[in-house]
C-alpha cells in the first residue's frame, strides 16, 4: 500500500507500531497470534504473548495492552 502526502506524492510507507492500534483484523497468515506481531518493532512494547485466537472463537483480548484481534478471510485482513 503507497500513501500520499498532502501534496499527493507517494509517501513511503510507515512501520506497524507496536500497541498502535486497539483493533487488528488479522488472517490466517498471521498465524500464530502474538502480540506484539512478528512486523512490529517491540523495543517500545510488552513482552511478546501468544494468543489462542482459533480456541476462542476467532477473537482474542492482549492482556497487557488491551488491544482487540480478530481472525477474518485473507482478503477481509487489515494492517494498519
Amino acid at each position: 500500500m503507497v500513501s500520499k502526502n498532502s501534496q499527493g506524492n507517494a509517501a513511503p510507507e510507515q512501520p506497524v507500531l507496536a500497541n498502535g492500534e486497539r483493533h487488528y483484523k488479522v488472517s490466517a497468515n498471521d498465524l500464530p497470534l502474538s502480540c506484539p506481531m512478528p512486523d512490529m518493532p517491540v523495543w517500545n512494547s510488552h513482552p511478546r504473548i501468544y494468543l489462542p485466537i482459533e480456541e476462542d472463537g476467532g477473537k482474542a483480548l492482549c492482556s497487557y495492552c488491551g488491544a482487540h484481534f480478530e481472525l477474518v478471510p485473507e482478503s477481509a485482513a487489515k494492517r494498519v
